[in-house]
C-alpha cells in the first residue's frame, strides 16, 4: 500500500496549504500518523505527530503554532493545515505512518510505510 501525499505547490511567503495523505485502508484508525520534510541539502526532519490510541499531537518548534494536524476518519485521509508559510517551510513533505502507540515521535525509524512527497515551496 502507498501512502500518497499531496497538494504542494509554490506559494509567497505569509500564505497558506492544506497537504492531504490517504491511502485505501490506511491511516488506520489506530495508527501513529506523522508528517516530515525534508529541505534542499538538509536531513528529513519530523515537524507534526499524533498518536492513534490517544490522539495526542507533537508538532516542531519550527512549525508550533502555525502547522496542524487532523485526521478524517470517514475518509481515512490526514491533513497538515499549513499557515503563515516562511521561506524556511520549503520543502518535500512526507506522511507516513507506524505502530500503534501512546504519544508520538519524530524519529523517522518509528514509522513503516511512507508516502511519495509532496513539494512545497514558499517564495519571499
Amino acid at each position: 500500500v502507498q501512502l500518497q501525499a499531496s497538494g504542494g505547490g509554490l506559494v509567497q511567503a505569509g500564505g497558506s496549504l492544506r497537504l492531504s495523505c490517504a491511502a485505501p485502508g490506511y491511516p488506520s484508525g489506530r495508527d501513529t500518523i506523522g508528517w516530515f520534510r525534508q529541505a534542499p541539502g538538509k536531513e528529513r526532519e519530523g515537524i507534526a505527530c499524533m498518536s492513534g490510541i490517544d490522539r495526542r499531537r507533537s508538532y516542531a518548534d519550527s512549525v508550533k503554532d502555525r502547522f496542524t494536524l487532523t485526521k478524517d476518519n470517514a475518509i481515512n485521509t490526514v491533513f497538515l493545515q499549513m499557515n503563515n508559510l516562511k521561506d524556511d517551510d520549503t520543502a518535500v513533505y512526507y506522511c507516513a505512518t507506524g505502530k500503534t502507540r501512546f504519544g508520538c515521535t519524530f524519529v523517522a525509524g518509528d514509522y513503516d510505510k511512507w508516502g511519495r512527497g509532496t513539494e512545497v515551496t514558499v517564495s519571499s
